[in-house]
């Protein structure tokens, strides 16, 4: 609390009631109620990185898709990494269980995201644009893996690690050419989306997007929506096709399901293994899942 006291006084707020936002995994995030009666959500980052990260990318998505507005920026000093103080969406999270309309909406603009090309692969640091060693995509998730291997195998059982090695080995030369770069949100799921009842009200949580390609988007879409409700797959990619053409899914998604598990893993035991025990024993069951197949 003494953090969003701080940056209240910083950005001079004439703050009535202050409120959790509690499925904020990362970052700190507060709903705040103004005297005035406004609300507005002030979002505190884990690191700079991601406060430089976020402004940007939400200052490029201006008029492209619905985006928080970023009202203030302050960038911290020793004790904190710094704050956006960001609009409020009138709309709650999306569910699993949503009409043809809705779905066909999050794919419409989930393209126009897409639609933002970028001169090089890479993301927005403290230093500026930082691209990609060789401007190479794949070389990237290689790097990415190799260096997740060493934690990755304190965490699981030897067998379930080799199988991922080795899996990662045959999936990882079957994939097609990377499209991009182009701005992809890096965690696009329900959460993430804002809606009032069949209509998209916005999209949030940008501190992770980057320019890259397209085929790490869909991970998150398939394991929390389609998976579900697979009759809602439809309806998205009519509405994605509307604004531009859909890569081959169906030889992406696995290997970046895998990916994105292995990635947790990583995730869960730098925050805190009994902190974040659900998620990670979410991403084992993926990872077995995966290399299963």
């Amino acid at each position: 609390m003494s953090s969003i006291l701080q940056v209240i006084e910083k950005m001079k707020l004439n703050v009535w009631k202050i409120d959790d936002v509690p499925e904020s995994y990362s970052s700190d995030v507060y709903r705040l109620t103004l005297i005035s009666g406004e609300h507005v959500y002030v979002k505190i980052p884990y690191n700079r990185d991601k406060l430089h990260r976020e402004f940007q990318i939400l200052e490029t998505l201006k008029g492209v898709i619905p985006v928080p507005q970023v009202m203030d920026i302050w960038y911290g000093d020793e004790s904190i990494s710094g704050a956006l103080l960001l609009t409020a969406i009138s709309g709650v999270p999306c569910t699993a269980d949503m009409d043809d309309k809705l779905s066909f909406q999050i794919g419409m603009y989930h393209a126009r995201l897409h639609e933002v090309n970028m001169q090089h692969y890479g993301y927005h640091t403290t230093e500026g644009f930082k691209p990609l060693e060789q401007n190479d995509w794949r070389l990237h998730i290689q790097h990415n893996f190799d260096k997740w291997k060493e934690p990755c195998k304190e965490i699981l059982v030897q067998a379930l690690y080799e199988k991922c090695i080795r899996y990662f080995d045959h999936a990882y030369s079957a994939l097609p050419e990377p499209d991009g770069p182009v701005v992809v949100h890096m965690d696009f799921r329900p959460g993430n989306i804002l809606v009032n009842g069949n209509e998209v009200a916005g999209i949030i949580d940008f501190e992770s997007a980057r320019a890259g390609s397209t085929e790490i988007e869909f991970t998150k879409m398939n394991r929390y929506i389609w998976e579900v409700n697979p009759h809602m797959k439809s309806a998205y990619l009519e509405g994605y096709r509307t604004i531009r053409p859909m890569i081959d899914l169906e030889r992406v998604i696995p290997f970046y399901d895998f990916y994105d598990a292995f990635s947790a893993v990583v995730w869960c035991k730098n925050r805190g293994i009994e902190q974040n025990k659900e998620f990670l024993q979410e991403s084992i069951r993926t990872l077995q899942k995966v290399v299963a197949n």
